[in-house]
């Protein structure tokens, strides 16, 4: 065996354990973050599932009785599932127009140039980058004049605002990556802009969509200042809802921890559904 041999031989020896220490380290590590993350929404779940007196008397890590009392109260008091209700149809509502927007939008932002257009996509951002409480009264003040308070589309215009420009800067950048070519070719082949758009180009950024309107949906589902400012009683959201839980008894904990539960769960649906376009995003470096 000759020395070079001998040495390389040495090194590897050496070497593993410690490799199976790094790995062992890096698993202690992602376990402990993963553990960090997911212990509010079982302590979430935990406090769901047990009554207000055990809530209060002492500290349990499971139930000891357990009960679906808190769940059966949000499915069938009005007051509780309406305002999933208004969530789900102001936040569908956003995500589409939103889209309808941003499309074209961003497709002429990627494919044409015209004057003052970096400062037009600059000014769209800054909309975004601008908190919620600016806009709440002259919102408020407008949509009061022009009798859309406590609507559903009053909420989802509203969002508008900030997932427009989200919307647009991301697929912008999924456009960008789409040979210009494609378009040329569709159009020698006598496609019309609208079946170009729609049969060629929209499969393309299948992926782009798929995260803006995941960000749209998320936005417009957490988003608690604008809904709760625009809305009374026909349009209130759950998030508004959840924030006056307190009543004559004291505040509901286990009823107000099972509405956290199933608000979270359409959040949780969304990334399901869309995970392999968000994954896709990151990769192309476009999110």
């Amino acid at each position: 065996m000759t020395d070079a041999t001998l040495a390389t031989s040495t090194s590897k020896i050496v070497n593993k354990p410690q490799s199976r220490f790094r790995i062992k380290s890096s698993t202690v590590v992602i376990t402990l973050y993963l553990l960090f993350l997911m212990l509010p929404l079982y302590w979430l779940l935990n406090m769901s599932l047990k009554t207000n007196t055990e809530i209060l008397s002492e500290f349990t890590l499971f139930p000891r009785n357990l009960t679906f009392a808190n769940y059966a109260t949000i499915l069938t008091d009005p007051a509780w599932y309406n305002g999933y209700i208004n969530s789900l149809i102001y936040v569908v509502m956003n995500t589409v127009i939103s889209l309808a927007v941003a499309l074209p939008a961003a497709y002429a932002f990627s494919r044409y140039r015209f004057m003052g257009d970096n400062h037009l996509f600059f000014w769209l951002l800054t909309n975004r980058m601008a908190p919620p409480a600016v806009f709440a009264l002259p919102f408020f003040q407008l949509y009061s004049s022009v009798g859309l308070f406590d609507t559903h589309i009053a909420v989802a215009l509203a969002h508008c605002l900030f997932n427009v420009p989200l919307a647009v800067w991301i697929l912008e950048g999924f456009m960008r990556g789409v040979p210009k070519e494609i378009d040329e070719t569709a159009y020698i082949d006598g496609y019309s802009f609208g079946r170009f758009f729609v049969k060629i180009f929209t499969p393309l950024i299948a992926s782009g969509i798929g995260v803006a309107a995941f960000f749209c949906f998320m936005f417009s589902w957490v988003e608690l200042l604008l809904s709760r400012t625009l809305t009374t009683v026909d349009a209130k959201p759950i998030a508004a809802i959840m924030t006056r839980t307190q009543g004559a008894a004291g505040i509901d904990w286990g009823v107000l921890a099972a509405a956290g539960v199933l608000t979270v769960v359409p959040g949780a649906l969304v990334i399901y559904f869309v995970r392999n376009y968000i994954a896709k995003g990151f990769a192309l470096g476009r999110v």
